[in-house]
């Protein structure tokens, strides 16, 4: 009785590992397929040129955006953001189109110092033209810590991640007008830092998505065979011991 009792528990406990790295690699497939339809959209985005306004009321994908507006004051520094292997910080503007329509403006990549002392980063002010990519938020990876911290400089935040609303209260605009979506400024236009249009900055490819799904399926495989074989032996060690 206490063999089938070790037996049975034995088993649960490899079917509860083989389905959590099945959902480990579903996820990872996910992911993939997300990157790879984001990607995929980044070519017909610039075929056809929106305003603001009529882009963030359209359906969320990939939009090239041209419009005219005034930058509003604050700055929110998104920290932990690499560039060509150093690290830094991104910097983001709020925008609000001659529509009413608001964004935060990607302005682009600044390096954050040893002494992890926050530059002094000017705001932009007044009436201004913007084009660039509307594309998702960057995305986060575990939510630790606070959202938001002050610096030495009035209106500037230092970010660990970018929920809209946490950002709108923090930039004292009216609740819920910020999307969950910014603005990559086109890197020919002036006012803003080092800066591109890739789409997956500070995240892994669809590639590597694949891969690591491979390898959680390989796991999930291995638990199986493991747990077959000892079955087997289980199973084989009464009849052995019944021949003598």
């Amino acid at each position: 009785m206490m063999r089938k009792h070790t037996r049975l528990i034995g088993w649960v406990a490899a079917v509860v590992v083989i389905v959590g790295f099945c959902q480990l690699g579903r996820w990872q497939l996910q992911r993939m397929h997300q990157k790879e339809a984001l990607l995929a959209q980044q070519v017909p985005a610039r075929a056809q040129r929106m305003r603001l306004g009529q882009a963030l009321a359209a359906p969320p994908v990939l939009r090239w955006i041209e419009d005219q507006g005034t930058y509003l004051p604050g700055l929110i520094l998104l920290d932990n953001q690499t560039r060509q292997g150093r690290a830094g910080i991104k910097v983001y503007q709020p925008f609000r189109s001659d529509d009413g329509a608001r964004v935060l403006v990607d302005r682009g990549w600044v390096p954050m110092p040893p002494d992890r002392v926050v530059p002094h980063l000017p705001a932009l002010s007044g009436s201004a033209h913007v084009a660039g990519l509307l594309a998702p938020a960057p995305a986060t990876g575990l939510e630790l810590g606070p959202v938001l911290s002050a610096t030495d400089q009035p209106g500037v935040w230092l970010a660990s991640r970018m929920p809209a609303d946490a950002l709108a209260t923090a930039l004292t605009l009216p609740a819920h007008t910020l999307p969950q979506r910014v603005l990559r400024l086109d890197p020919a236009l002036p006012g803003g830092y080092a800066r591109d249009l890739e789409l997956l900055p500070n995240t892994l490819p669809p590639s590597r998505h694949l891969g690591y799904a491979v390898q959680w399926f390989g796991l999930a495989l291995t638990v199986l065979v493991v747990a077959l074989i000892l079955e087997f032996r289980q199973r084989r060690r009464p009849a052995a011991g019944s021949r003598r």
